[in-house]
């Protein structure tokens, strides 16, 4: 599961790297969380746009306000779920990002750790996204498709975002390539950071330092 990231990069470096032409004005977030409304990038038109969506995912054909929306979705299963199939079929999205979180999973000690690639600063996870009308008002929504963890993740999680290669960008948004979605294979690290990162309210660049685990 990924419950929580960061995107921090300013715009420019995001047009760049995904080769986008229109910006839009986002928050940078250190501390990315369920319910933001938060960049991703889709196609329209024959070319990438960023744009921004609420994170928790909605079906199109949902009547009433549902009471969980989930924020990931399981790469394995997706395609056969009615939850989300006709997103993998036709609204496939990038969700850029600078690393994210995840939490051990002691009983006796939840350690944050964050995790980010070592040769890029910008990383996209695979995602799905769908438009949902309720009241008359439209809301836009998404999900990060999740994996099983590689061998960084493996000690911390069994579970980690599908993170695709930028060669790989166009095959997953334009054809669905499913075969991408697996294991992150290039190198990656992390390090455990302060707990302060558990609540939502608490923002900025000192949520990324290492600390000490204890206990």
């Amino acid at each position: 599961m990924c419950g929580r990231y960061a995107v921090h990069s300013l715009i420019s470096d995001l047009q760049g790297h995904f080769g986008l032409f229109d910006p839009i004005t986002f928050t940078p977030r250190f501390n990315a969380a369920p319910s933001m409304s938060l960049p991703i990038v889709r196609t329209r038109d024959d070319r990438r746009e960023l744009t921004l969506c609420q994170w928790g995912f909605v079906p199109h054909w949902m009547k009433s306000r549902p009471k969980t929306r989930p924020i990931n979705a399981s790469s394995e299963t997706a395609a056969e779920k009615p939850f989300f199939r006709t997103s993998i079929r036709r609204r496939r999205c990038l969700i850029p990002a600078n690393g994210f979180y995840e939490w051990t999973q002691s009983v006796s000690l939840k350690q944050p750790w964050y995790f980010r690639l070592v040769d890029a600063e910008i990383m996209a996870f695979a995602g799905l996204w769908d438009s949902w009308v309720h009241d008359g008002k439209t809301v836009e929504t998404f999900a990060i498709l999740t994996t099983m963890a590689n061998e960084t993740l493996r000690p911390v999680h069994d579970r980690m975002p599908v993170i695709l290669d930028p060669p790989a960008y166009d095959g997953w948004l334009n054809a669905g390539d499913m075969a991408r979605l697996r294991p992150y294979a290039g190198r990656m690290t992390g390090h455990p950071v302060g707990r302060a990162i558990n609540s939502t309210g608490n923002e900025g660049p000192d949520l990324l330092k290492p600390v000490a685990t204890t206990g």
